[in-house]
């Protein structure tokens, strides 16, 4: 080969690869063009419901005052009371003839009185099909002197079952909706065991259990769904909503990827080993995950502002379905 056409060919071969590098460089402008930025979701979200009301909640109720709400101790009660308090504000009604649903159970050799809340939402359409929305409102106590407050195990949740409310008042769903704050999750998910055997309404009339349980953090800002590996007429939904804001969700966690499975890890259990279908959805464990540092300061604000309006994103997406 002579040099000139050795020349040549290399020459030609630069401007190859050069053209092919800046046709990359253009689709990943492109590509980059097509996301859209954190600060303009975050901007874009609509929420419909009270953020400083869900942001006072959980506040109130992961404070010293509560004493971690371990159940059958005085700050469980003042949990209680104030559960009662805001669905009577919120204009839910009891599901039974008042909001508490009482149970006994034992736990590591300890007898314990138990308390459900439960509240109703009635439907719109669907008058004879429920959806529950769960979360609980017990959690570790005081151990060694420390109170575990459980900011986001579980008030997060607990103040988003408030926000439902406030949101149900201007946009009534179709269904009936029971607002269930379970007692004992951390001592056995004894208070969701305990709905599910005794429903008050005919078991069979209960569609579908959304359970929230830890929802005000993520470092990655992603929030599972977990479930639709055994519910695959749930799946579309999830699929096909990604989240609001900061909140990217996500499907995981339901022992198909090299994540914990989130199954049986909360009270959606009690529903899913009654043949309930469930989503639960919540966050990848913290640093503060069941430590005294599980605080208020130590929440995303903006993560769980997002978060709950992602939930009611999607279940307005459910309860628009026939289930």
């Amino acid at each position: 080969m002579k040099k000139l056409d050795l020349i040549y060919i290399v020459t030609v071969s630069f401007l190859l690869i050069g053209c092919k590098t800046q046709n990359t460089s253009k689709q990943n402008e492109d590509l980059d063009s097509n996301v859209e930025p954190l600060e303009t979701r975050i901007l874009s979200v609509d929420y419909k419901f009270s953020t400083n009301a869900l942001l006072e909640d959980v506040k109130i109720l992961s404070s010293d005052a509560y004493e971690g709400r371990r159940t059958g101790t005085k700050g469980a009660t003042l949990a209680k009371e104030y559960i009662i308090e805001k669905f009577s504000q919120l204009d839910v009604r009891p599901l039974g003839s008042g909001y508490e649903q009482e149970f006994t159970f034992t736990a590591r050799v300890k007898d314990y009185n138990g308390n459900n809340i439960l509240g109703l939402i009635k439907g719109s359409e669907n008058n004879s099909e429920y959806i529950v929305l769960s979360a609980h409102y017990d959690h570790e106590g005081i151990k060694n002197g420390e109170i575990y407050n459980g900011a986001d195990d579980d008030a997060s949740g607990i103040s988003a079952l408030f926000a439902f409310a406030d949101y149900f008042k201007s946009n009534p769903p179709k269904h009936n909706v029971i607002l269930a704050a379970f007692d004992a999750e951390e001592l056995g998910l004894k208070g969701a065991y305990h709905f599910v055997a005794n429903t008050i309404i005919p078991k069979e009339q209960i569609k579908l259990n959304l359970n929230f349980d830890m929802i005000s953090r993520s470092e990655d800002n992603e929030l599972f769904a977990v479930g639709t590996r055994y519910y695959s007429q749930l799946k579309p939904v999830i699929d096909n909503f990604k989240g609001s804001g900061k909140v990217n969700l996500l499907i995981g966690h339901e022992g198909l990827d090299k994540g914990d499975n989130w199954t049986n890890s909360s009270d959606h259990a009690a529903f899913h080993k009654a043949k309930i279908p469930f989503i639960y959805f919540g966050v990848a464990d913290h640093e503060d995950y069941h430590k005294p540092t599980d605080d208020y300061e130590n929440i995303d604000p903006q993560f769980y502002k997002d978060a709950v309006q992602t939930l009611i994103n999607v279940f307005e997406k459910f309860d628009a379905l026939n289930l």
